[in-house]
């Protein structure tokens, strides 16, 4: 892993992103911390206003996380979007709407992932499946997240693990990165903390648990290109805690 393969998620800041102008000056910050790349969520602008103020501010946008029904029914629009903000890389971000002990919700799931796939590819972009916890069910004897991907192919569908999830769903993450070697383009790098109550929080990386070293060795070793640091909740200012993260990971790569 290299500096310039370090990125952050948009969503880390979402609270800092009302207007192109806070946009711009959160966008300042993180390109001087040292970031290189940004993956894009939702935001109060439209995303060809979004991919100009990336470009301004120094930075490449890599991936891209769009509205999932979207994604799926209409990708020509989708596909708009990612000509607007200059990233080749789109996630299918959370499985609203998706029954998990339904074997017909899950297969319908897959299937709308792998059409939408085959448009993606012929445009020369590729989807990624983004998890949660939820894919660590087992349903019909089988852990869901195992069937998105064996029943859909490498063309169609690549995998950007998020790796809290991953833990916290009772997964094996260096495991998932073998699993998923030449289909990992991107991850998401979180850290796993129990705190003072005994529950899970989103940590900082390297004030949690998780085996970052190990984790960024397998997924390299997968083909992982991408590293994107995303943290959902922050103790304060989520800029201090994107600082925090990309400290320990220079650290790690000293």
């Amino acid at each position: 892993m290299h500096l310039n393969q370090i990125g952050f998620q948009l969503y880390t800041c979402r609270d800092l992103l009302k207007t192109p102008a806070e946009i711009a000056k959160t966008l300042k910050r993180l390109r001087s911390i040292g970031y290189a790349a940004i993956e894009t969520c939702g935001t109060a602008v439209s995303d060809e206003e979004l991919g100009r103020i990336i470009r301004e501010e120094g930075l490449v946008c890599v991936s891209a996380h769009q509205n999932g029904d979207t994604l799926l029914k209409k990708p020509d629009l989708v596909l708009e979007n990612l000509q607007s903000l200059g990233c080749d890389l789109v996630a299918y971000p959370y499985p609203a709407g998706i029954d998990f002990s339904s074997s017909e919700s899950v297969q319908t799931l897959i299937s709308s992932l792998q059409h939408a796939g085959e448009i993606f590819t012929k445009a020369g972009k590729t989807l990624c499946y983004h998890n949660h916890q939820h894919e660590f069910r087992k349903l019909d004897g089988k852990i869901i997240l195992e069937q998105i991907y064996d029943d859909t192919s490498a063309n169609a569908l690549q995998g950007e693990l998020d790796i809290y999830w991953v833990q916290y769903g009772g997964g094996d993450i260096q495991a998932w990165c073998r699993k998923l070697t030449g289909r990992l383009p991107i991850i998401h790098l979180k850290d796993y903390q129990i705190n003072a109550e005994n529950t899970p929080r989103f940590a900082e990386l390297g004030a949690g648990t998780l085996d970052l070293p190990g984790i960024i060795d397998s997924a390299e070793k997968a083909g992982c290109k991408w590293f994107i640091v995303e943290q959902d909740t922050c103790p304060g200012d989520p800029v201090d805690s994107l600082e925090q993260s990309f400290r320990a990971l220079q650290q790690i790569m000293s």
